[in-house]
C-alpha cells in the first residue's frame, strides 16, 4: 500500500504562514527539488515574503492610465497555477474515500497546464495518471507531462476541440480503476480559485491605487479561474468580472465554434462551474494579437525601451507570460478603455503560466509571418498594446444575457448526464456560496487525515 503525503488545507494556500513553520522552511528548501513531496505546501500564489508575487504593468506598455495587475502563476510548482486546482480535486477525492492510492489511476482532461499540474500531483503523491489532451497543443506540454511519469492519452484536433477530449474521459472513466480530476465539473477547482486566488487578488491590489478592484478579467479554460471573481465581488461589490475570449471562437459570445491559438482558454463551451451569475461582460482577443505580443515582450525588451519601459523592468518581463497570459492582459486593457478608469482604479488579472512552454508558439509564428525585424515589431506593438480597441465587448449583466449563457450551459452539459434540475440550481447564487463553503468541511478533513487534531 502507498503512503499519500497529504498536503495544504486551502486555508495554509491562502496564507502559508499558518503552515508549521519548520514543514514552510523545508518546502521553501525544496523548490530546487521540484518532485520532493514536500512541495505540495508550495502550492501558494505568495513568495517566502508572503507577498503575492505579480507585476503592476508599465504603463508605457498598456497605454492606459489605470493600474493593471498581474499575478504571476509561473512561480507555482510545475510553472502554472493550475496545479493548484489539480491538488484540490485530487486531495478532495483522497479524503472523501473516493479515491484510494495502489487503487485507481487518475485520469486529467486538459489542454496542457491542468494536464501538466495532474501529471505532477500524481507524481508527488504517487497516483499513476493519464492525461486525455489534444493532439495539436505545444511539444513543451507533451514534453513536461511525461517527464512527470503521465501517460498521454491524445484526441484529434487542438485548444477548440476539448469537447472530444471530454468524451473520452467519460469513455475511460468507465473502468471503475479509473477516477477522474474533472477541472471542468468538479467544485474543488471552484473552491481554490474562489478562496485562494480570488483573495490573493484582494490582498495585490493593498497600496495601489484606491486599493480596491474595479475589474478583473480572466479567458475562461475551465471558468476555474474566473471563480476568483466571485470572491472579489464579495470584497468589492462594484468590481465588474469580465470572461475573455478568442475572437476566432466565440462560444459564449454567440456560439462560435472555431480554431484558434491561445492553448489553454476558448474551449467551445460553457463549462459546468462557470458561475455566469458573476460574469459582467465577455470580451474577445484575437489570437494571433496575444501570440505577436508574446513574442514582443519575450524577444524585443528593447522594443519596449524604445517606448517608454524602464529597461529593467522590460528585462524582467520576459519570462513572465505565456500566451493565455497576453490575452487577460490585452482583455484588462480594453476593459480599462471601456468602463474609462482612472489612475486610482485598478484592474486585476492573471498569467497562468510562464514563457518556458511556448518556445515552439514562437518559432512557429516567425514560420508563419517570415519578417519578424524590429520595423515590424514596433508595428505589432503599436497596433496590439497602444491601439487596444474597445470593439466586441459583450454586456450580459441583464436577464438575456444570463439566459443565452445558461442556455448554452444546458447545451453542453445534458449530454454528459446532468439533469436540467441540477442545472436549473446554479441560477442562485447560494447554490455557489454552498459550494464555496465546503472549504470547511475539507479543512476539517484534511487536518484528520494528517493526524491533527481538529
Amino acid at each position: 500500500m502507498y503512503k499519500v503525503p497529504f498536503g495544504p488545507t486551502y486555508e495554509e494556500m491562502l496564507h502559508p504562514d499558518k503552515i508549521d513553520p519548520e514543514i514552510r522552511k523545508q518546502a521553501l528548501k525544496a523548490k530546487t527539488n521540484e518532485l520532493d513531496p514536500i512541495n505540495l505546501f508550495n502550492i501558494i500564489w505568495k513568495n517566502e515574503k508572503n507577498q503575492v508575487n505579480k507585476i503592476v504593468l508599465p504603463k508605457a506598455l498598456t497605454g492606459v492610465d489605470a493600474n493593471i495587475v498581474v499575478l504571476l502563476g509561473k512561480y507555482f510548482p510545475s510553472g502554472s497555477h493550475k496545479v493548484g486546482p489539480a491538488y484540490s480535486t485530487l486531495i478532495e477525492g483522497c479524503v472523501d474515500g473516493d479515491i484510494i492510492p495502489g487503487k485507481h489511476t487518475i485520469l486529467g482532461p486538459s489542454t496542457g497546464n491542468f494536464g501538466i499540474g495532474v501529471s505532477y500531483i500524481c507524481n508527488l503523491m504517487k497516483y499513476d495518471s493519464i492525461v486525455i489532451m489534444p493532439d495539436n497543443m505545444s511539444k513543451e506540454r507533451y514534453d513536461r507531462i511525461r517527464k512527470y511519469g503521465a501517460k498521454l492519452d491524445l484526441t484529434p484536433g487542438t485548444e477548440s476541440d476539448v469537447i472530444l477530449t471530454l468524451e473520452r474521459t467519460y469513455e475511460l472513466k468507465k473502468n471503475p480503476n479509473f477516477r477522474t480530476l474533472a477541472q471542468f465539473e468538479l467544485f474543488p477547482n471552484y473552491r481554490f480559485h474562489r478562496h485562494v486566488t480570488g483573495n490573493s487578488a484582494v490582498e495585490a491590489v493593498e497600496g495601489i491605487g484606491n486599493g480596491r478592484i474595479a475589474c478583473f478579467t480572466s479567458a475562461p479554460g475551465s471558468a476555474g479561474t474566473l471563480a476568483a471573481g466571485d470572491q472579489i465581488k464579495a470584497v468589492f461589490p462594484e468590481a465588474k468580472i469580465v470572461a475573455l475570449e478568442p475572437y476566432e471562437c466565440s462560444t459564449l459570445t454567440n456560439g462560435g465554434r472555431g480554431q484558434h491559438r491561445i492553448e489553454g482558454i476558448g474551449d467551445k463551451m460553457c463549462t459546468l462551474i462557470h458561475n455566469v451569475l458573476t460574469t459582467d461582460f465577455i470580451a474577445l482577443i484575437k489570437d494571433d494579437d496575444s501570440v505577436k505580443g508574446l513574442k514582443i515582450i519575450h524577444d524585443a525588451p528593447h522594443i519596449l525601451k524604445e517606448f517608454g519601459v524602464d529597461q529593467e523592468t522590460a528585462n524582467a518581463m520576459t519570462d513572465l507570460f505565456g500566451v493565455s497570459g497576453i490575452c487577460n492582459i490585452l482583455g484588462a486593457i480594453k476593459m480599462a478603455k471601456y468602463l474609462r478608469l482612472g489612475e486610482n482604479d485598478n484592474v486585476v488579472t492573471i498569467a497562468t503560466d510562464g514563457f518556458d512552454r511556448y518556445d515552439s508558439v514562437i518559432q512557429d509564428l516567425d514560420h508563419r509571418v517570415l519578417e519578424t525585424e524590429d520595423f515590424v515589431l514596433r508595428r505589432w506593438f503599436k497596433d496590439i498594446f497602444q491601439k487596444a480597441d474597445t470593439e466586441d465587448i459583450e454586456d450580459v449583466r441583464r436577464a438575456a444575457g444570463k439566459e443565452r449563457l445558461f442556455k448554452q450551459k444546458e447545451k453542453d452539459w445534458l449530454r454528459f448526464g446532468y439533469s436540467l434540475e441540477y442545472l436549473n440550481k446554479m441560477r442562485s447564487m447560494q447554490f455557489w456560496d454552498d459550494e464555496y463553503a465546503k472549504i470547511k468541511e475539507y479543512e476539517q478533513k484534511i487536518k484528520e487525515k494528517r493526524g491533527e487534531t481538529v
